[in-house]
């Protein structure tokens, strides 16, 4: 999908003090941003932000990061931070390929990748954020035993990417490809989510451990 131009967006997203650009600006100081040593987990591809917003507001003594590489996508994230006075979420306008310019080795406990684009032409699998390229960049910043939770309605995307994570050193704990809400009454529903849900797709669903 096409996002349209918002002339806005960089502004005031750079007028936004929740919104990181520069990782100068916050590499090796995440503790002294959120005041406190609390674990930090991180939204890759966070869209408009609902799902980390919930996240954070569900859990104060864990500090979320969402980074998302369209501004004129991510600009709505960074006004429901504000209005939802969250003191334990910040933003990165960012490509996941820069992650380990943002956040030091070892120093995140949990990657959520929600919805991505699944990239479907072989020739563009490296684009995934599930490819080993990518795998080996979250590696290095995930603490030994950190997981990454991964869902998406596309299964050839969901049953490649269970073999990437395989390949690249994580231990699947736990997959579906058809998760029922009943089954993970603590599952957040995102905005797509319920939009393939409504349509009757199913989704797939997995957990892995850094290993």
């Amino acid at each position: 999908m096409r996002i349209r131009f918002k002339k806005f967006a960089i502004p005031e997203l750079q007028e936004n003090d929740l919104v990181y650009f520069d990782p100068k600006n916050n590499n090796g100081r995440w503790n002294e941003i959120f005041e406190n040593n609390n674990p930090i987990h991180l939204e890759i591809g966070a869209g408009r932000g609902g799902f980390v917003a919930t996240l954070a507001e569900q859990n104060p003594d864990i500090n979320y990061v969402a980074i998302e590489m369209d501004a004129n996508i991510l600009v709505y994230a960074g006004r429901l931070f504000l209005e939802r006075s969250l003191k334990n979420i910040r933003a990165i306008r960012g490509f996941a390929e820069y992650l380990g310019d943002h956040f030091n080795e070892d120093e995140i406990s949990k990657i959520y990748i929600n919805f991505s684009n699944p990239w479907p032409k072989k020739k563009q699998h490296k684009r995934r954020l599930t490819h080993p390229r990518h795998l080996k960049i979250y590696k290095e910043i995930l603490k030994n035993g950190g997981e990454i939770e991964f869902k998406t309605d596309d299964r050839p995307f969901f049953e490649d990417s269970l073999e990437y994570f395989k390949e690249s050193g994580f231990e699947i704990l736990e997959y579906s490809f058809d998760l029922k809400l009943e089954d993970k009454p603590d599952n957040i529903v995102t905005e797509y989510e319920s939009k393939w849900r409504g349509m009757g797709v199913p989704i797939c669903y997995a957990r892995v451990k850094s290993v």
